[in-house]
């Protein structure tokens, strides 16, 4: 976690510094922003036992994928706007943790985080570079789980393949992001979002397992203005 947060303050200062060799810029009311750039999430997992009939200490952890993404965004006032942010799903693989660590991957999901924010972007609107703030609500939309013949070999030795399933769910998230300008109208947007999720999956052997999954989106992106 203390990796991804360095990176993240080190894409950043590249704006900063960015936005330092620039013109003013411009983030005015009644604008509307978009971006395209790229996504990279990574969960900061919390993992419990899977429920019995089971053997204890069965746990999983979750892996990190990078996808584009894209938003736009509107300047409610010089300061205050929205922005949804949107992408393709992200596929990430669960792999075995706790008593079961080192045995490889359970299976593989993909995963929806559709996120609306509402933002504070510092200074004025002319700054080179504007920093900003914001709390959103995010809903992770989860599909096409698939099992492993691993994840039978743990939970349905000698039976039928093991399937599973993730409950879709509510989330709030924050992020610190900042712009600087590239052109009259384009401009460079890097941003961390910081996610509170908590899921449960339910397999087809019957027991289900509670996972909090808490992920770090750092995203580095072009903008344009208009």
């Amino acid at each position: 976690m203390t990796q991804r947060i360095n990176t993240a303050v080190k894409l950043l200062a590249v704006v900063a510094a960015l936005g330092a060799a620039s013109g003013a810029s411009a983030q005015s009311k009644g604008e509307w922003l978009a971006k395209v750039g790229v996504n990279r999430i990574s969960p900061d997992v919390t993992s419990g036992d899977v429920t019995a009939p089971s053997k204890p200490g069965i746990k999983a952890e979750v892996g990190s994928d990078t996808k584009p993404i894209f938003s736009v965004g509107y300047m409610i006032t010089d300061n205050i706007g929205t922005e949804l942010m949107l992408g393709v799903p992200y596929k990430h693989t669960l792999y075995g943790a706790g008593s079961i660590e080192g045995t490889g991957k359970l299976g593989t999901a993909e995963a929806l985080p559709p996120t609306i924010f509402l933002q504070y972007r510092m200074f004025e609107p002319t700054a080179n570079v504007r920093p900003y703030v914001g709390v959103g609500y995010t809903y992770a939309y989860f599909r096409k789980e698939t099992g492993s013949a691993q994840l039978t070999a743990v939970l349905n030795t000698g039976g039928e393949p093991a399937t599973y399933s993730l409950d879709s769910k509510h989330a709030a998230s924050l992020v610190i992001g900042a712009t600087a300008k590239l052109g009259e109208r384009y401009y460079a947007d890097v941003n961390v979002v910081k996610t509170k999720l908590k899921t449960t999956a339910h397999f087809s052997t019957g027991q289900t397992l509670d996972i909090k999954l808490d992920p770090l989106a750092v995203s580095l992106s072009v903008g344009y203005r208009f």
